[in-house]
C-alpha cells in the first residue's frame, strides 16, 4: 500500500538574524540576535509532515561539512526516513535570512549540495518513489530534477504537488504533471508576470484560472494571514479565511502549510479539511522562531482548533 510521502527537495541550515526593518540596498542596520536553524523548503515539509505523524522519507542531499551531520540529524529526530540523503563533496546549503519584529522576512538562499541533485540520483532511489502515495517538491534543487520526478510521478501515476518557489517560469510539460500547484501571492504574481500584489478575490479567481489552463489539474494560493484560495479542475473554488495570530516569525510557514496539507491528504482528509488543518498548522508556525522549530505536533494542532473553534477568524 503506497501510504508514505516521499519529499524531494532543498536542505539548508538557516542562519537567521533579527532586527527592527529590512535594510534598504546599500544599507547597515543593527540586529539584536543572530540564530542557526535546520532549514531548507524540502526539509522543513518533510519535517512538518513528520511532526504531524505522516510515514515521511527524504530524498535530499547535505554537504562533507559539519553543516551536514547536523541537518540529518534534526530529520532523523523528527521521524523523518533519511537513507536517501547522501552527503555531496561541497558546503551544505545555506539561508541567510533576515527577520523583523512584525515577522516579515527577507532570504537569500546558496545551493551548496542542493545543486548536486541530480535525476540520477532520483533513479537510484526509485523503489521508494514507487512507495510514495503523495510526491512534495519545490524549486531549490536543480530544475532538471524537478522536471525529471514529475514525469516520474505521472508514469507511476503518483500525486505530485508542487510548491513553485523560488518563483520561476514554468512549462506546461511540467503542470500538466501536478495534482497540486501550491504558490504564495508573491510567486502567483512572478508565474503569472503581474506586478507583484495582494490580490482581491476577484484577482485570486483570474489567477487562479490562468494556472488551471496552463496544465495544473488543481491549484492552491497561499495566502499568509487571509488564508488560502482553492481552485479545483472542475470549477470549485473556494475561499478559506486564515487564523488571527500574534506573529513573531513567518520563516517556513508556506512550508508548514505545504508540509501538512500533503500529510492530511496522506492521511485520507479531502483537500478542504486539509487546506484548513494546513492553515492550522501555518498560523502555529508563525508564533514560533525558526522554520523546523516552530512546526507543532498533532497534538498542538488538535488544542489550537478547539481553542480557536468559536473564535472569528481572518478575512
Amino acid at each position: 500500500m503506497k501510504n508514505r510521502l516521499v519529499v524531494v527537495g532543498s536542505i539548508n541550515m538557516d542562519l537567521v538574524a533579527a532586527t527592527e526593518r529590512i535594510p534598504l540596498a546599500g544599507e547597515t542596520v543593527t540586529g539584536s540576535s543572530f540564530r542557526t536553524f535546520p532549514g531548507g523548503k524540502g526539509a522543513n515539509q518533510a519535517f512538518a509532515a513528520a511532526r504531524l505523524r505522516a510515514p515521511v522519507s527524504m530524498i535530499g542531499k547535505v554537504g562533507s561539512d559539519a553543516f551536514g551531520s547536523e541537518l540529518r540529524a534534526s530529520l532523523d529526530a523528527s521521524g523523518v526516513d533519511t537513507k536517501a540523503v547522501t552527503v555531496a563533496p561541497t558546503s551544505s546549503g545555506l539561508a541567510q535570512i533576515t527577520t523583523t519584529a512584525n515577522g516579515d522576512n527577507a532570504i537569500v538562499v546558496v545551493g551548496g549540495a542542493n545543486s548536486h541533485l541530480s535525476p540520477r540520483d532520483l533513479d537510484e532511489h526509485l523503489d521508494l518513489i514507487r512507495k510514495a502515495g503523495i510526491l512534495l517538491t519545490q524549486l531549490e534543487i536543480p530544475f532538471e530534477t524537478v522536471e525529471h520526478l514529475a514525469v516520474i510521478a505521472r508514469r507511476e501515476n503518483i500525486p505530485l504537488i508542487l510548491d513553485p518557489a523560488p518563483a520561476r517560469p514554468l512549462p506546461a510539460s511540467l503542470l500538466q504533471c501536478v495534482e497540486w500547484l501550491t504558490p504564495n501571492e508573491t510567486e502567483t504574481c512572478s508565474m503569472l508576470e503581474l506586478k507583484a500584489q495582494e490580490l482581491s478575490q476577484e484577482g485570486l479567481d483570474g489567477a487562479a484560472t490562468m494556472l488551471l489552463q496552463r496544465g495544473s489539474r488543481n491549484v492552491l494560493l497561499k495566502l499568509g494571514r487571509r488564508g488560502c484560495y482553492l481552485a479545483f479542475s472542475d470549477g470549485r473554488r473556494i475561499a478559506m479565511p486564515g487564523f488571527t495570530v500574534r506573529a513573531v516569525d513567518s520563516t517556513g510557514a508556506g512550508d508548514a502549510f505545504n508540509g501538512a496539507f500533503a500529510a492530511a491528504l496522506l492521511q485520507g482528509k479531502d483537500p478542504i479539511g486539509s487546506a484548513s488543518w494546513a492553515s492550522a498548522v501555518a498560523a502555529i508556525s508563525v508564533t514560533r522562531y525558526g522554520a523546523q522549530p516552530s512546526m507543532p505536533t498533532q497534538e498542538e494542532v488538535e488544542v489550537f482548533l478547539g481553542e480557536n473553534a468559536d473564535l472569528e477568524r481572518t478575512a
